[in-house]
């Protein structure tokens, strides 16, 4: 399978993402699906999750969370279990921190659902293990331990393949945010 290597040093979001990113205020649902519109096809605009919450930063408080005795949970992704870094409490909602384990083997039909975030920041590390994603604007990209990469603001993007064992670190801002499938 060919992949692409992005060496950009700086993204910058396309029209159609820089768009959303304008768009009306945020809602905190968690996942919402996209219901298409009745209005006429050349009138109907994409899903959008409106323009994340300004972040409120308040005071910050010392959290240590350690990998010994850590506890994973489902969470968002049937496929992932998710270790809580305790940033969310910590920031005062400002940001979210968490371990992403991608669970057993990959199913296409169950992790490759387009979808976007209506967040501000939005940075992923590969801990352990590969996997294939594909991103708007950027292809197909398989990413490896030690990979890092941000995703900006409102990109479409599905996870497509990944190994078994398969960790990652990310950090979001803010902690509450919401997501559209496509």
């Amino acid at each position: 399978m060919a992949t692409r290597k992005t060496t950009t040093a700086t993204a910058r979001p396309t029209p159609k993402a820089a768009a959303r990113n304008r768009a009306a205020a945020a809602k905190t649902a968690p996942t919402k699906k996209a219901t298409p519109s009745k209005a006429p096809a050349r009138a109907q605009a994409a899903p959008q999750p409106g323009k994340p919450p300004k972040i409120d930063w308040k005071p910050q408080a010392f959290v240590a969370t350690h990998a010994k005795g850590a506890k994973f949970k489902t969470g968002l992704r049937s496929y992932a279990a998710y270790r809580d870094l305790l940033i969310e409490a910590a920031t005062g909602g400002a940001a979210q921190a968490h371990v992403i384990r991608l669970l057993g083997k990959c199913d296409p039909k169950v992790v490759a659902i387009p979808h976007y975030h209506g967040v501000q920041l939005q940075i992923l590390y590969m801990l352990k293990g590969w996997m294939v994603g594909e991103y708007e604007g950027a292809g197909r990209v398989k990413m490896t331990a030690g990979s890092c990469w941000i995703q900006p603001p409102g990109i479409r993007h599905q996870v497509l393949d990944y190994s078994e064992g398969c960790e990652m670190l990310e950090i979001i801002l803010p902690a509450k945010f919401e997501t559209v499938e496509l």
